[in-house]
């Protein structure tokens, strides 16, 4: 049973409250991620200083890690029985569509902002949409800022609520016919103040969608029935110790924050050494500033600034909140190209490259499992709301495709998929290549295996069939090669290599105007064609296969000897 608007803003109310820890800190992330610190902490910084003077290392460190997170999987959809090639065509043709659903919504190029967010806010919802001029699903990555999932006891998402946050004149140019209501009773279109920011929230759940203005008395501004009857969002949660979403840098950006701090304080410690009061003897009665300037004293040794000591573990704190950044936001040293062998081992970055990887590897297993429940969806909108026939093509493992389905007879209900990141995902590209070439030199996998785990997308058949060629192409110019060099042996045995020569010369010529070296060598040595025997000479008078008595057989055969030719034989047999 739907909810009514006002049970839907009381929910919404409740989770805002449940979760206001969460967005205090998603709001903290945010403004660190984009250099406002002082803006948030405001008193953490001296006079004069409204930026920190250091690197946004947690800008860094995140943008790094979804850039590694963020490439797709591949999307394959398995036949039931394996030996029936019309259950293969059937799996084959699920594969493309769905594999167009991802090329159709751009989610490669959406997941590169979608793994930042899942890092750091600790969760990703991710929206089907149909897209009613387009004819199918549509796939969209979703902020999680100010979204409120709500899960069951199986940890599957019942209802998700989005908080939008809009000026006055944006909703008024969005929803026209609203406008009245939107601008309030007591206020007019002279004295609107259009730039005010009001919230707009988006509810849904298995049963409806409302789009409403909580501060305009729920103001309800779209409302739909799900055509699908389930929860078009899907949602992937970061592991943690509670059931609360946490971001991984949480609690690394207060080591930021101190981090930049002491660096203000640094320069200001320096700026101030500079700048500190000169201290004469008594005999100077007047100094002139700026260069070559002359102060005349019968002491000048006793001129100076006055000296303003820095303790030197100022600059040990520095290097220790370097280290402990990096400790906890799990990005090692090596991932910068920063590594100094006499103090960091190479076993230690291996170890830290490894703390890496494994982060890596844990986020595509629950991007994994996001996938398939999203590409599932997407089977279900497509046969339920578009059930017509449509032609869609793309590219697929490096080969351009071109398919025509219709959703009830080619999905029919089968909505499962396989989601898999590879052998080689989480691990960087010098440990990924050493381990197949090493699972490769033991016989533990084949080549094609290895091929198809490659971090990138290719036709392996197709390049299997290129490298055939090529080595071909590089056996057969060898033989070439070593025919050439056989020519001063076969002139010292008295032999005549012109032939040979003239041979390989039409081969030169040949590549030389374009052919390939297989077309040239055919070309240059195809054998003639036999020439065809003479057929015997028979007597007159004597069928062929037939011999007077006492006459040698034309084929050499003695007299008395059983003739050759089958025809021969059935005759005598009559006779």
């Amino acid at each position: 049973m739907a909810l009514t608007i006002e049970q839907i803003a009381h929910k919404v109310d409740g989770l805002k409250r449940r979760y206001a820890a969460r967005d205090s800190r998603m709001a903290d992330v945010l403004a660190v991620r984009q250099g406002n610190m002082a803006g948030v902490f405001p008193d953490m910084f001296p006079e004069g200083f409204s930026k920190p003077m250091v690197a946004n290392f947690v800008d860094i460190a995140a943008r790094d890690i979804a850039e590694v997170l963020a490439p797709l999987p591949s999307f394959n959809c398995s036949a039931v029985n394996v030996t029936s090639d019309n259950a293969k065509k059937f799996a084959d043709k699920r594969t493309l569509i769905a594999n167009n659903y991802v090329n159709f919504s751009r989610l490669q190029t959406q997941m590169y902002q979608g793994a930042d967010w899942y890092l750091s806010y600790g969760f990703l919802p991710i929206v089907v949409e149909p897209d009613e001029q387009a004819g199918m699903p549509r796939i969209r990555v979703e902020n999680p800022l100010g979204a409120y999932p709500e899960f069951d006891r199986y940890k599957r998402c019942v209802s998700y609520t989005k908080r939008y946050v809009k000026s006055l004149g944006e909703l008024i140019a969005e929803f026209p016919e609203f406008e009245s209501q939107l601008l309030g009773r007591t206020v007019t279109r002279d004295t609107a103040d259009y730039g005010k920011p009001m919230e707009l929230v988006h509810y849904q759940d298995k049963d409806v969608h409302v789009l409403f203005v909580p501060e305009r008395n729920n103001l309800v501004l779209r409302t739909a029935a799900n055509p699908t009857g389930e929860l078009m969002v899907r949602v992937a949660v970061r592991p943690g110790i509670d059931d609360e979403a946490r971001g991984q840098f949480d609690d690394v950006i207060w080591v930021q924050l101190a981090r930049a701090r002491f660096s203000l304080l640094a320069m200001e410690a320096v700026e101030k050494s500079v700048q500190a009061p000169l201290a004469l003897p008594d005999d100077v009665d007047e100094f002139a500033f700026g260069p070559d300037a002359i102060i005349r004293s019968r002491n000048p040794q006793q001129i100076r600034r006055v000296g303003l000591d820095l303790p030197t573990g100022a600059f040990t704190e520095q290097s220790l909140l370097a280290g402990e950044l990096r400790l906890g936001s799990r990005f090692p040293e090596g991932r910068t190209g920063n590594i100094d062998a006499s103090v960091i081992t190479g076993q230690g970055v291996q170890a830290l490259l490894g703390g890496f990887d494994t982060q890596i590897k844990t986020g595509q297993t629950i991007l994994a499992d996001l996938f398939e429940e999203v590409i599932s969806l997407c089977f279900r909108t497509d046969e339920m709301l578009f059930d017509t026939k449509k032609s869609v093509k793309g590219t697929f493992q490096g080969a351009p495709y071109e398919i025509t389905y219709v959703p009830s007879k080619d999905i029919k209900g089968d909505y499962s998929v396989d989601v898999r990141y590879g052998l080689m995902s989480g691990l960087d590209p010098s440990r990924a290549l050493i381990f197949s070439l090493q699972a490769l030199g033991a016989n533990l996998i084949s080549r094609d295996f290895v091929m198809r785990e490659l971090p990138w997308s290719m036709n392996v058949t197709a390049e299997q069939e290129r490298i055939d060629i090529e080595k071909m192409r590089d056996s057969l110019n060898a033989s070439i090669a070593a025919l050439a060099q056989a020519i001063p042996a076969m002139a010292s045995q008295g032999q005549d290599p012109s032939m040979l020569v003239e041979q390989i010369a039409r081969v030169i010529d040949a590549r030389r105007k374009g052919s390939q070296i297989e077309d040239a060598v055919m070309d240059v040595f195809q054998q003639p064609e036999p020439e065809p025997t003479p057929e015997a000479q028979v007597a007159p008078g004597v069928e062929q296969g037939m011999q007077e008595p006492g006459m040698a057989s034309p084929q050499g055969t003695p007299p008395g000897a059983p003739p050759a030719d089958i025809g021969a034989i059935l005759s005598q047999l009559g006779a």
